[in-house]
């Protein structure tokens, strides 16, 4: 790969960032600070968060087995996917290289940046060619993005083409694991020392359960995560969120069991689903929800949202038309949306 120098931005690199009162202390117990011109009344609201999530990522060292310094922990994963593009993308200049269809924030965030967004269409097995992905890269190339298992389609990537990928691209390759957890496949954060061009996402809104709290996770090489904390907005995780996190950590036995129920709520519901009259073809998952193509997207999701059933019509995406995307519920919702469609059209 290309030094990381150069790939950052020369702004980025001469960058000094703010300093916090919080970042300038650490070390010794403290009971009276009187440095960040805090309200002393209303503890523990008053008080600005750690603002490096030390505690947090403490925890989650012991889950995710990489180092603190390997972490970077933002608002949702959004934050992680702007701060890519502000750290490495010259705006109006370079470009990225994404699979389609795919997470459609790669591409808002590549607009906002004033960043040229190439896409390269999967195959009708939904897979990607990493050689497809090279060609449409060129020397102002600096990032690729994939998402493994993919959003719409719900499948894994080829695990050989990705790792082709970071063995050919002399950019950084972005790996999206958000629904890693329901996957059969490893995760790529085994993998973070032998690729240092590797930046792997995944989130506490799917398997955690934790949409509301807005928690991202980005794990790469200690000398990309320092230039993503450098650029971040200083308070950047609020304390609520910390908190939560950290106690959803404590528990990480029942996130099993419900990743457990629901691979096998998926696979139940998939098979149900391929038998209604109305469903032409049922994708493979290795996600927490799966795509099915229908007779008619359009009215079936009409049909559904005046029953009070909320699914997401994808007819607009590259090689989705007339594509339901299905969340994996509880077993009683489920069941109430397989009973809605038994009766759509009679």
């Amino acid at each position: 790969m290309k030094s990381l120098k150069e790939l950052t931005r020369s702004n980025i690199i001469a960058l000094k960032p703010y300093s916090s009162a919080r970042d300038e202390y650490n070390g010794a117990a403290a009971s009276v600070f009187l440095d960040a011109n805090e309200n002393p009344y209303n503890l523990p609201h008053n008080r600005y968060p750690d603002p490096m999530q030390r505690d947090l990522k403490a925890e989650l060292t012991k889950i995710k087995k990489v180092s603190p310094e390997h972490i970077f922990l933002g608002n949702g994963s959004d934050e992680a996917i702007d701060l890519v593009y502000r750290a490495f993308c010259e705006p109006g200049r370079d470009n990225v290289v994404a699979i389609d269809p795919t997470y459609g924030m790669y591409q808002v965030c590549a607009d906002v940046n004033d960043v040229e967004y190439r896409k390269v269409l999967l195959d009708d097995a939904y897979q990607f060619s990493a050689d497809k992905l090279l060609a449409a890269a060129d020397e102002r190339t600096k990032l690729i993005f994939l998402c493994s298992p993919n959003n719409p389609t719900g499948n894994d990537l080829l695990r050989s083409e990705i790792e082709k990928l970071l063995n050919t691209f002399d950019g950084l390759v972005i790996l999206d694991e958000a629904y890693n957890d329901f996957s059969e496949a490893p995760s790529f954060l085994e993998e973070l020392d032998k690729h240092p061009n590797l930046i792997v996402f995944q989130t506490f809104s799917k398997a955690w359960g934790c949409a509301a709290i807005r928690l991202g996770m980005a794990f790469a090489s200690a000398e990309i995560i320092a230039i993503l904390s450098k650029i971040k907005y200083p308070y950047n995780v609020n304390q609520l969120t910390q908190e939560q996190a950290i106690s959803m950590l404590l528990k990480y036995d029942e996130i099993e069991r419900w990743i457990k129920t629901l691979k096998e709520e998926r696979t139940r519901l998939m098979e149900l689903f391929a038998t209604l009259p109305c469903v032409q073809q049922v994708f493979r998952s290795d996600a927490n929800f799966f795509l099915a193509r229908v007779s008619d997207a359009g009215a079936i999701y009409n049909y559904l949202v005046a029953k009070g059933i909320i699914v997401r019509n994808r007819s607009s995406i590259s090689l989705c038309g007339n594509c339901l995307r299905v969340t994996v519920g509880t077993r009683e919702e489920n069941e109430h949306l397989l009973k809605a469609l038994q009766v759509y059209g009679k």
